[in-house]
């Protein structure tokens, strides 16, 4: 599998955030670990734009040790851990000095769905293997480690998909109730129909 997936090029990440999230749907995102290769289709994604953003971390131009690598150039992982037991990946993208993010929400397992199963403790094929952005990130291994990673040149990755996706729908983000009007910003974009979406949500418009 990794012979055949390849690291996609910073160029996919330089580039405005929302146009990142829409796009990193279909994408596969890949983990090469001493036990296998591990795989799966990204199939539902958010966008956060700060400063301005009040959802997203960096909301207001904050800069700390947790954020930093939102301040530096596009094609980095951003992982954080929340509510005391899961951490979430994020792609940094646009620009150095512009601390946008896409969350990866959801994939599809393609491959090293065994070793993703015991991570999780769940059969290999149950839907909740990785319908969700910790528990993608269980499954898949991400934690502390892999913060700051390089996404184009390391054992952690995104590549282009063998299959084209499905059609594409949008809706408010999930769980930024706090953000006031953000949180009607419709930056989510996920794989319409596709049972490994985190939730089913309505889509205002297909994309």
């Amino acid at each position: 599998m990794s012979s055949v997936l390849s690291p996609l090029p910073q160029s996919f990440y330089a580039r405005p955030v929302l146009t990142v999230a829409r796009d990193v749907i279909g994408k596969v995102l890949v983990h090469v670990t001493p036990g296998g290769v591990l795989a799966a289709r990204i199939v539902e994604a958010e966008a956060y734009r700060g400063p301005e953003d009040r959802a997203a971390h960096s909301w207001g131009g904050r800069r700390t040790e947790r954020t930093e690598v939102m301040f530096g150039p596009p094609g980095f992982a951003y992982v954080f851990f929340v509510y005391g037991m899961h951490w979430h990946l994020n792609l940094v993208t646009t620009r150095e000095g512009a601390p946008h993010a896409v969350l990866l929400r959801a994939g599809e397992p393609i491959s090293g769905g065994a070793q993703m199963a015991r991570r999780r403790k769940l059969a290999a094929d149950d839907v909740r293997l990785s319908n969700g952005p910790g528990k993608l990130c269980q499954a898949f291994g991400i934690d502390r480690r892999h913060y700051g990673v390089d996404l184009t040149c390391s054992s952690l990755f995104l590549s282009d998909a063998p299959t084209p996706r499905g059609r594409l729908g949008r809706s408010p983000r999930i769980g930024v109730d706090y953000a006031g009007a953000w949180a009607e910003k419709p930056w989510r974009f996920f794989e319409r129909d596709n049972r490994w979406v985190s939730r089913p949500r309505a889509s205002p418009k297909p994309t």
